[in-house]
């Protein structure tokens, strides 16, 4: 399968590693002196659990460059620079690629399907920890390697068996992938993890070891989880898991020291998706009626620090 990954970050470089190392055509979108890196020497995935792999074939140029046509776009970038995937799809997609964004912040596919109307774009989500270590090398700090992705209710279904191969050609890759009959269900329940551990660590400035123990870090993620929770039954959305058990499932089981990347946005003073994670929520609870104190709380903090 032929791929466009727009964005070469965390989420992107990692997509686009094993995709590459299964026998896929992936190109990357990326831009400075990353770009350079990886046209230079190729993209090199670091990880703690199948050392460092060095792939060559994985093209890359920027927006202007890019002159083909790809299966799957899948879009990889923060949201603060939505718009920008937006207007690339736009100019360069036809309405036989499958447009996937795996972003942290919920419903951005129906964000980009009401700009895009003639073109297909699923909602999607994506459970991975990876970030730039140095231009041109990523590093995937943990295995855990999932990517959820699915058709929103009374979206038109087009491109239904190309999404159905997209989900064999990640497995193959090695990339736990799943072909969602309830996206909306999905990608919220992995909301639930990344927006309050980002929330969270970031009030705190806590990394997350500080998250696996008893005290008044954890019982912050936890309380955010909650009102996550109370957000997506007032939505009439019902859970097929224990939000707060699978929440610390999975930061129990992150390396010491692990962030969310918009806690480190805000460490190194640039943009960052609080917006979108922490503001987002504090709307949607005025939207539904549903109190949302601890929210409120880290963006009455978010307001002040930023």
């Amino acid at each position: 399968m032929k791929f466009c990954i727009f964005g070469a970050g965390g989420t992107g470089g990692v997509l686009a590693a094993y995709l590459a190392m299964a026998g896929n055509e992936v190109t990357v979108i990326a831009r400075g002196a990353h770009l350079a890196a990886i046209q230079e020497k190729g993209l090199t995935l670091r990880t703690n659990h199948r050392g460092t792999e060095q792939i060559k074939k994985v093209k890359a140029c920027t927006v202007e460059e890019y002159a083909d046509m790809p299966d799957v776009l899948l879009v990889c970038v923060k949201y603060y620079n939505i718009d920008d995937a937006i207007a690339f799809a736009q100019e360069k997609m036809n309405a036989d690629v499958l447009i996937v964004p795996v972003l942290n912040v919920f419903g951005t596919g129906g964000v980009m399907q009401e700009k895009l109307p003639e073109l297909t774009c699923l909602d999607g989500c994506i459970y991975v920890m990876g970030e730039i270590a140095s231009p041109g090398v990523i590093y995937q700090s943990d295995k855990m390697l999932r990517v959820i992705f699915g058709y929103r209710p009374q979206q038109e279904v087009r491109l239904r068996e190309k999404a159905q191969e997209l989900e064999s050609i990640m497995q193959k890759a090695e990339i736990r992938a799943h072909f969602s009959d309830n996206i909306i269900r999905d990608a919220l329940q992995k909301f639930a993890f990344v927006s309050p551990a980002a929330a969270a660590g970031a009030y705190f400035n806590a990394t997350s070891e500080k998250f696996q123990v008893e005290g008044q870090e954890r019982e912050l993620f936890i309380g955010l989880i909650k009102e996550v929770e109370a957000l997506g039954k007032a939505m009439g959305i019902t859970f097929t898991v224990n939000l707060v058990e699978t929440g610390l499932k999975i930061m129990d089981a992150l390396k010491a020291g692990s962030t969310m990347s918009m806690q480190r946005d805000i460490q190194r003073g640039g943009n960052s998706e609080f917006a979108g994670l922490v503001n987002r929520v504090v709307e949607l609870g005025k939207e539904y009626h549903v109190a949302v104190p601890l929210y409120q709380q880290v963006a009455d903090w978010g307001a002040k620090k930023m």
